[in-house]
């Protein structure tokens, strides 16, 4: 990977708009050109596929977390006295499938914000809906309008959102001891699904409720958006709805915590986009988690090529999230995790990942380009990227890039289970 940091030139005399727009132009047609030349096309559709959350596949049936075989080692560093492995190198194949972005089977919820594209850069607005009697709004104003129990301790809340401009859903995974008229709080998980998936997932794909079955913990696992990338969306720069970071780092921890007894110690886990959430949202929000964990997250948006390439591919939002990849490369360098690691000092962190070859989980003949696979060997060459930018930074990391393995929830499962004791141990939850 190229690191040489191209600094701009400085133009002292004036320039036209018209001249400014054509040289713009021309730096987008290079950009595409040059990728498309040097046979980087393919690591771009990786990123597109990654950021989107490619999920499940065709796969073997998964194992119990018991049943799980071991993931191999993990390693911890201090910087400077481990050696890290290099990025998986690139495959060129075929053209990926006309619908990669299928993460399970669910489809988006009908009022999704992401697809509402005439409320886009919208100023936040309040939707006219009625708030569950004796429970405090957020500052914003956003407030319950629902609760409903949909499992053993899991309960579903609607919140009408001005950051979104509607009502969406919230899960909740109560722990054993929890009450409603207690008088103490409870440590806290925020769980961030992937892309083209929903709030649901993290209960209907994974091992989650298994996993924390036996803590004392709370689990917050919000809607997400179809597409959302964890990112207060961009719109040209108006900005406006939808506004996905407002919503899950200030609404929704806000209404957790003055309703429903959730805690000051919060932790933040996430697969594919869900885990670039986890990541950037503890990097622009000093002291909000103790701990992030990424599975197959997008930890590195702007390595060279990539921001055009994953523009073009993200059809439904065009350049809505970050913006345009070389006009509003500041904006896009704002939500990079490995650009702005340095600020993860005094987080804990783990990030994993595989590499896109076949694993334990793939069928034996398994395409090279099958969309999973692309997935995954873009999310092994950024994880490999964010890990040694915190070597770089002094950001202490725990890392396990586990080599063969594509993007799906079988590697996900196993890594959940391999990261839980440290995360649940950072915010003081214990087993019940």
């Amino acid at each position: 990977m190229d690191k040489r940091v191209v600094k701009p030139r400085v133009v002292k005399k004036r320039v036209s708009k018209k001249r400014l727009n054509k040289k713009l132009t021309t730096d987008r047609k290079i950009a595409i050109g040059g990728v498309a030349a040097t046979a980087v096309l393919l690591p771009g559709v990786m990123v597109a596929l990654a950021q989107t959350g490619i999920g499940r596949t065709e796969e073997r049936p998964q194992a119990s977390s018991s049943e799980l075989p071991a993931p191999g080692p993990t390693f911890s560093f201090q910087p400077g006295n481990e050696s890290l492995p290099t990025a998986p190198p690139t495959s060129p194949g075929k053209r990926p499938p006309s619908r990669p972005f299928t993460t399970g089977g669910t489809t988006p919820a009908p009022n999704d914000p992401d697809l509402r594209t005439g409320d886009h850069g919208k100023k936040p607005t309040m939707p006219k809906a009625k708030g569950l009697a004796g429970f405090k709004a957020a500052d914003s104003g956003a407030k319950v309008t629902k609760m409903q129990k949909v499992g053993t301790r899991l309960y579903d809340l609607t919140i009408a959102a001005p950051s979104l401009g509607s009502e969406v859903k919230t899960r909740v995974l109560f722990p054993k001891a929890w009450k409603a008229n207690a008088t103490r709080t409870w440590p806290v998980v925020y769980a961030f699904h992937g892309g083209n998936n929903r709030y649901t997932s993290w209960i209907k794909d994974s091992n989650l409720q298994q996993v924390a079955a036996g803590y004392d913990v709370m689990v917050v696992m919000p809607e997400g958006g179809w597409n959302g990338s964890y990112t207060n969306w961009w719109n040209d720069g108006k900005g406006g709805i939808p506004m996905w970071e407002t919503f899950h780092t200030g609404e929704v921890v806000q209404l957790m915590e003055r309703n429903l007894h959730a805690g000051g110690n919060r932790a933040a886990i996430g697969l594919s986009s869900g885990g670039q959430g986890a990541i950037t949202y503890a990097e622009r929000h000093p002291g909000l988690f103790k701990y992030a964990a990424s599975y197959s997250g997008a930890l590195n948006i702007t390595a060279p090529g990539m921001p055009t390439i994953l523009s073009q591919m993200n059809q439904s939002a065009g350049d809505d999230i970050w913006g345009d990849p070389v006009r509003d490369r500041s904006n896009w360098r704002a939500h990079d995790g490995a650009v702005n690691v340095a600020k993860l000092k005094g987080v804990g962190v783990y990030v994993s990942s595989g590499n896109g070859e076949i694993g334990p989980y793939d069928p034996a003949g398994m395409e090279p380009w099958h969309a999973g696979r692309f997935g995954e060997q873009l999310a092994g060459q950024m994880n490999a990227g964010f890990v040694e930018a915190a070597r770089q930074a002094g950001v202490p990391v725990t890392a396990h890039l586990y080599g063969p393995g594509t993007h799906k929830w079988a590697y996900w499962k196993r890594e959940l289970v391999q990261s839980w004791p440290a995360i649940t141990a950072s915010i003081g939850a214990t087993k019940s």
